[in-house]
């Protein structure tokens, strides 16, 4: 599902009322962990955070105006979905968040390369999602990514 919004509350605002708390919270966990140098803003019709321009120029290379995104979260039909890039970037990280995951939560972890799907609203692992947004830095992103790109 996606929604015309051109901010975090004008989207929060439009999506069924049932799910508006539970991204308010969610919104609210990750902006209290959110390392300096990311922003939130919209990106890709999604609530996300990213590198800035006034941190990384260069933007993202699909498309140079659009800053480097790091994470969002999105209403989709059948659940909340948080995408986090340095999941899908870094092994390590991965590797931690799937460890760590049924010690929060005893529903069956439903991930995606960096897409984690959260079907029950009341079961989303707000602590956990806490202190993974805590886990990288702006410049261990950046480094990450332009490490991954030169590869190219």
């Amino acid at each position: 599902m996606q929604y015309d919004a051109n901010s975090p509350e004008d989207y929060i605002s439009q999506v069924p009322e049932e799910r508006q708390d539970a991204l308010k919270k969610l919104r609210q966990v990750i902006k209290e962990n959110l390392p300096k140098g990311f922003e939130e803003g919209m990106i890709y019709k999604m609530i996300g955070f990213y590198v800035p321009h006034s941190v990384y120029p260069n933007g993202y290379h699909c498309d140079p105006k659009t800053p480097l995104p790091f994470m969002s979260f999105a209403s989709q039909k059948n659940s909340v979905n948080l995408y986090h890039s340095g999941i899908y970037a870094k092994k390590e990280l991965h590797d931690w968040f799937v460890g760590e995951y049924p010690k929060h939560c005893k529903r069956k972890l439903d991930m995606g390369k960096s897409c984690i799907r959260f079907k029950k609203l009341d079961e989303i692992p707000y602590d956990l999602i806490g202190e993974l947004t805590r886990k990288m830095s702006v410049e261990e992103w950046i480094n990450i990514y332009e490490t991954a790109l030169n590869k190219k």
